[in-house]
């Protein structure tokens, strides 16, 4: 299919590349023209484009518009300058970290003029080029349709890691309880990871035991593979600072968890652990 990518940050530019390797014509766009124009002189099948309207002309209707850029005032902004561009029966996809109650409003807002809207949490970072991409679709049931051909060329494989998961805010929001049980994993592993290391009489090997961790174990997982790797350079971790922010994401999760009245004390008290690094000196 083809489609415009909008924002081309480090996850950007991969899914822009994923897509035009799998075929699709990408029509790429930053607000720092230098991106697109270096993206697309390195690879085939994207063209890039240092403006909105120019986006626009660029693309055969009905069009696609994706775009990744950082939740917030970021988004709301592009949105609105791409509705000034854009036409009644084309789409436009959110696959940023937004707030789901932001979606909500934005679908609404975007299906006031006539456009298609659909918020797509995606998870894979940058290793999603590839070993491409968890996404979580929400929105009517028509347009993800017409996303499909894309949706199946960033997901690890046209059949799984995607799926159509519910109406407008339905994507964001499985994507936000996505990131605050990644934070409670993340801490888990810490602590256990800690502990094994305190033990100095048995002297042992954290990246061995990572590693054997990885396979057959009920605790492997992606993040554990990123821990070996990590492990396998320092097992001290000297280079690494104990500070840990947090993107939001966790703390929607919780504030969600209180407004639905369900016990989330793991990823609550992971939330909390990651102020507590931020801290170098604690007033309490």
């Amino acid at each position: 299919m083809e489609i415009g990518v909008v924002g081309l940050g480090r996850m950007g530019a991969n899914m822009a590349r994923r897509l035009a390797r799998g075929g699709h014509r990408v029509v790429a766009y930053n607000r720092t023209p230098e991106k697109a124009l270096a993206l697309a002189a390195e690879e085939p099948g994207i063209q890039a484009v240092t403006s909105l309207p120019e986006l626009a002309d660029a693309l055969a209707p009905p069009r696609a518009v994706w775009m990744m850029v950082p939740a917030g005032d970021a988004t709301e902004e592009m949105l609105r300058l791409l509705l000034e561009v854009l036409a009644p029966g084309d789409l436009i996809v959110d696959g940023g970290n937004s707030n789901y109650k932001d979606t909500l409003r934005r679908a609404e807002w975007v299906r006031r003029q006539g456009l298609h809207f659909v918020d797509v949490g995606t998870s894979g970072g940058v290793w999603g080029l590839a070993e491409g991409y968890s996404l979580m679709v929400g929105g009517d049931a028509e347009a993800v349709e017409r996303l499909r051909p894309a949706l199946e060329t960033l997901a690890p494989a046209p059949d799984r890691g995607w799926g159509h998961v519910g109406p407008s805010g339905a994507g964001h929001f499985v994507k936000m309880v996505h990131n605050g049980i990644e934070y409670g994993l993340m801490q888990a592993y810490a602590e256990g990871f800690e502990l094994l290391r305190s033990k100095e009489e048995f002297a042992l090997d954290l990246h061995q035991v990572a590693e054997i961790w990885r396979f057959g174990s009920v605790v492997r997982s992606w993040l554990l593979d990123l821990i070996a790797r990590g492990l396998a350079e320092d097992q001290t971790l000297a280079d690494i600072k104990g500070w840990v922010a947090d993107s939001g994401e966790g703390r929607w999760t919780v504030l969600e968890a209180i407004d639905q009245d369900v016990p989330a004390p793991v990823i609550t008290l992971a939330l909390m652990m990651r102020f507590v690094s931020r801290q170098e000196e604690s007033y309490a």
